[in-house]
Formats: structure tokens, sequence, C-alpha cells
């Protein structure tokens, strides 16, 4: 997998939600969240049924599960 390096601005309110969950859930970090995010959003926005949609539909969902039950580095 190759990562891409995202910049992007997000509101203050969501900020500090996001800042709040990470201190309650120490297993989780920004990159974990924004992963799960970006790719349930990707699932629950998935259009057409082509090949190479389908194929778009399977990587996010398997980002999607890999990301929820990540476990911590032990």
């Amino acid at each position: 997998m190759n990562p891409i390096s995202i910049l992007a601005e997000i509101p203050e309110d969501l900020h500090e939600s996001l800042k709040s969950y990470l201190e309650r859930h120490p297993d989780w970090d920004q990159d974990r969240v924004f992963s799960a995010a970006l790719s349930l959003f990707l699932l629950q926005n998935a259009e057409g049924t082509s090949p190479e949609t389908s194929q778009n539909y399977r990587r996010a969902a398997r980002v999607y599960l890999e990301t929820l039950f990540e476990h911590p580095a032990c």
C-alpha cells in the first residue's frame, strides 16, 4: 500500500471532538481515525457496478475493516 499524505483543515468543533476521542481511546491515533472515516465515506457513497468500481469498493471495505479491528502493537 502506498500512503498518500493529506493536509486538510477541519472545523474547530470537529477538531475538538477528535482530540477528545483520541484522549479517551489511546489505541487510536489520528491516521487510524481518518482511514476509518474516509473508507466508510467511500463505502457509503459508492456508485456504479463496473469491475473497477467493484474493485474499489472491495479495497475500501478491506481498509475499513482492517482499520476498525487493528490491534495496538504490544
